[in-house]
């Protein structure tokens, strides 16, 4: 950004950054030995639409690499709008690890037509006692707990442990104010 953008207001949205994606995949194992947390099988990305014809080619070209890689993997996925015009893409799969690989797969799609900016973030939903949420933030390259209480309140006491206890395994945002709050999450 020059010196002429930051006077007009101007800005640029950071890139997604997703070279810290997989380590989810290991510290799932974490999750289920230290924590009683398992994954249960679902995952979702979400990023803003646009209307562009090159965003409904990568759109397409999305859709065929996930029909083809369902087909590999037996992953369901469905794609569709919330309530804030924010389009997701929701995997279903009992094998952990192709969820992760897919959600790799439409982050990449994504950036190599250009669209890195639209990508938002990732998410994992775990079960124990409580359902936990890892929310992979693409444009801060970190992950954060999230555990939903109903009308709209969170349990941050088990968050905090949830950082404490994983933080040596995954990237964790260290600023808890971007530790955004998804309510309503499709998974």
């Amino acid at each position: 950004m020059g010196f002429l953008d930051a006077i007009l207001g101007k800005s640029k949205l950071p890139k997604a950054k997703v070279d810290k994606l997989f380590a989810i995949s290991t510290a799932s194992i974490t999750l289920d030995v230290n924590l009683g947390l398992k994954p249960v099988g679902s995952a979702g990305i979400c990023f803003k639409s646009m209307e562009s014809s090159r965003y409904a080619a990568a759109r397409l070209e999305i859709e065929e690499l996930l029909q083809y890689s369902c087909k590999e993997t037996g992953t369901e996925y469905k794609v569709q709008k919330d309530e804030f015009n924010y389009l997701w893409v929701i995997l279903k799969d009992p094998d952990f690890e192709d969820l992760v690989t897919n959600i790799h797969l439409i982050s990449q799609t994504l950036i190599e037509h250009g669209f890195s900016e639209q990508l938002l973030c990732a998410i994992y939903r775990f079960q124990g006692e409580d359902t936990v949420y890892w929310i992979y933030n693409y444009k801060q390259g970190a992950y954060y707990p999230f555990v939903p209480k109903g009308n709209h309140q969170r349990d941050n006491t088990l968050e905090f442990r949830l950082r404490s206890v994983m933080e040596s395994e995954l990237p964790i945002e260290k600023n808890v104010e971007k530790w955004y709050p998804l309510w309503g999450i499709p998974l």
